[in-house]
């Protein structure tokens, strides 16, 4: 009898531990263990997309809307981006505010990306808001705390990005990375605010890419930055082909800081074509991890594979597909339609992709 005691064990041990499943007690008392590895998607442009009247179809080809096919998928967290004054009504307060109320009432987690810009937030491009531009250090800093104070009042996010991709800082060109006591009193202005109104949502310092990234979190450790989670973005055409690589250095960033990891950012292509007449951001072979073939089938084996990495890193917490929904929903002739619409997780015909099964429980 003691010989199968062990193998019994484990299998208790196992179910135990699995995402979201349901575990009786003695007293017939139904407790759910809740799904915490992160199986996320960015959806910012789905607001607009619904305005177009777009239909999408999910792998059996019923018609659905896009939130209720990923979340049966197994999407559980959505990916939101916030910019402070846009042109448009995309992405600004009002309309991310109904967003994730929409996501959540699907039992969905918000992941709020906040990027502290009028447009584009990344290395590249860490623009001041035109409100603000002006103000000197002190002035600013009490706008990002007053600022982000509003916007948690209005939204309740489980996870928040306090700025997009920071790695040369944010709200330049005070808050460069060279001025780094500036960029760290911008950043703990608006982490300070995110504690005081929601001290249950997990803070993302996010960081593009692996080169370079253990200096940005050793900065962050050094400076006493309070955050809980690591984001990391990773493309194949910016970051190197190697997934080994990213585990490497996920694994090396996880023994510098002790702190819990993701991949905030990634995606892949489904083909090298096109569906609008806008110019794609990846469409070449050298764009590309050569493992993995721009098809259905290397779209998914590519997601696996990223999200194997993340539970060979030691606290990896799971994944984000960036542009998710960015489907050429503008029509087929629009010269300013997607230039992601190759790397979605839908087809050229809106129904879901093969790659959702990397997103099951």
């Amino acid at each position: 009898m003691k010989r199968n005691f062990l193998p019994i064990a484990c299998i208790v041990f196992l179910l135990s531990c699995c995402f979201s499943c349901k575990r009786t007690t003695s007293n017939n008392q139904t407790t759910v263990i809740e799904d915490t590895f992160i199986r996320g998607a960015d959806l910012s442009y789905l607001p607009e997309i619904e305005q177009y009247n777009t239909n999408f179809y999910d792998a059996n080809g019923a018609k659905n809307d896009m939130l209720s096919i990923l979340q049966q998928a197994g999407v559980n967290t959505v990916r939101i981006r916030l910019w402070v004054n846009p042109a448009t009504a995309s992405s600004s307060l009002t309309e991310v505010t109904a967003f994730s109320k929409k996501v959540q009432q699907k039992n969905m987690k918000v992941l709020l990306t906040i990027h502290y810009s009028d447009d584009w937030a990344d290395p590249g491009k860490q623009i001041t808001p035109t409100a603000w531009n002006n103000l000197p250090i002190s002035a600013l800093t009490d706008t990002v705390y007053n600022y982000t104070k509003r916007v948690l009042q209005a939204i309740e996010p489980q996870y928040v990005q306090i700025g997009n991709e920071v790695n040369s800082g944010m709200l330049w060109p005070l808050g460069r990375i060279q001025n780094n006591s500036n960029f760290l009193q911008l950043l703990k202005a608006g982490i300070r605010a995110s504690r005081e109104v929601n001290a249950n949502a997990k803070i993302v310092m996010h960081y593009a890419g692996i080169s370079g990234s253990e200096w940005f979190f050793n900065l962050m450790q050094t400076n006493a930055v309070d955050y809980d989670v690591m984001g990391i973005s990773y493309y194949p055409n910016w970051h190197g082909k190697s997934i080994d690589s990213l585990v490497i250095g996920m694994k090396a960033l996880n023994s510098l800081t002790g702190k819990p990891i993701m991949v905030a950012e990634t995606s892949y292509p489904f083909t090298f074509g096109y569906n609008d007449n806008t110019n794609n951001v990846v469409g070449q072979a050298n764009q590309i991890t050569p493992a993995y073939p721009p098809t259905p089938a290397g779209q998914l084996q590519f997601m696996q594979a990223i999200r194997n990495a993340i539970t060979n890193t030691p606290k990896g917490i799971g994944f984000c597909y960036w542009g998710a929904e960015w489907v050429a929903y503008k029509g087929s002739t629009a010269t300013n339609g997607s230039a992601w619409e190759n790397q979605a997780l839908f087809d050229f015909s809106n129904k879901a992709l093969p790659v959702l099964e990397a997103f099951k429980k």
